[in-house]
């Protein structure tokens, strides 16, 4: 069996390299009739599906996803938690098999030959930010994931969460996990064209992106995702209702996902801090030199 992460990083070495090499290509040469320059497609993954390929700017931020390459030098199953709404727990999906968790699993597995990858799905259906996190603590400490995808947004910008608290909550439940040293992977609330204009919806997208940015987590651009699908591609990746993934969706889903993980571990690892010097103690609690030996009383 291959060394797990050593094959896992081939990989991802080939799917970076894939879409740089498609990136680096030389534009073709317009006709000199032409009154524009030809535009240079950017490029996109070859691994994925034909039906879930997206530009790759439109896909993923990354970021070092310490323990999950941990866990691969290790030879022990990558655990992950996914936490979210009605996206993670499945709704629209045919089946279980095909919700993006269970999807995910499979991808997972695909990409990091010789790992095992147990994907537990805590969804819960029209979930808010606030409630993943007060019941996140309890569910990690029951699943003990190396990683958590956290899928959310959606149900804070159809509620109209304050953005100022939106943002407390990702920041402080990010934290949190980082203490515990868990990697974490965000994912977007996903595009609907209904509220493709809506300031609330697009604002929750802008902070997802800053607040992963600033605190060195990768973030899965589904918003960017599924507006290039839904706007590139003949099949729709929702359904009628644009709120719920259908079973292409899930599947894209689970790829870009995957796809985000398996790229992240090509990631430096950020320097560890310095430890801070030690101040120097007053000048009375500074040990003093011991006194030099007596040779005992001496006569005249």
């Amino acid at each position: 069996m291959a060394f797990p992460l050593a094959a896992t990083l081939a990989i991802g070495l080939i799917l970076q390299g894939g879409i740089a090499a498609a990136q680096d290509a030389p534009p073709s040469k317009p006709p000199e009739s032409a009154a524009q320059p030809a535009v240079q497609a950017e490029g996109v993954d070859p691994s994925l599906s034909p039906e879930c390929r997206i530009p790759g700017s439109k896909l993923y931020t990354l970021a070092s996803l310490r323990r999950v390459k941990r866990a691969l030098r290790d030879h022990r199953t990558l655990k992950v938690l996914a936490i979210g709404s009605s996206s993670t727990l499945g709704g629209g999906s045919s089946s279980p098999a095909a919700s993006y968790p269970a999807r995910l699993e499979d991808e997972l597995e695909r990409l990091t030959p010789g790992v095992d990858v147990d994907v537990v799905n805590r969804g819960i259906s029209g979930e808010i930010a606030g409630g993943a996190a007060d019941r996140l603590k309890d569910v990690v400490v029951e699943v003990e994931p190396d990683l958590v995808v956290w899928q959310v947004g959606t149900n804070d910008a159809l509620a109209r969460v304050a953005p100022e608290t939106f943002a407390d909550t990702l920041i402080e439940t990010l934290k949190w996990l980082q203490a515990h040293k868990i990697d974490v992977v965000l994912v977007d609330p996903q595009y609907t064209a209904s509220l493709a204009d809506d300031a609330s919806y697009s604002g929750i997208v802008h902070i997802i992106e800053d607040v992963a940015r600033k605190n060195r987590v990768p973030l899965v651009h589904r918003y960017d995702a599924t507006r290039y699908l839904a706007e590139h591609k003949e099949r729709a990746p929702t359904l009628r209702n644009q709120f719920q993934l259908n079973d292409l969706g899930y599947r894209c889903m689970a790829e870009h996902v995957a796809r985000a993980v398996t790229v992240s571990l090509l990631q430096p690892e950020p320097p560890q801090p310095e430890p801070l010097p030690q101040p120097e103690p007053p000048a009375a609690q500074r040990p003093q030199p011991e006194p030099a030996p007596s040779d005992g009383p001496h006569g005249p």
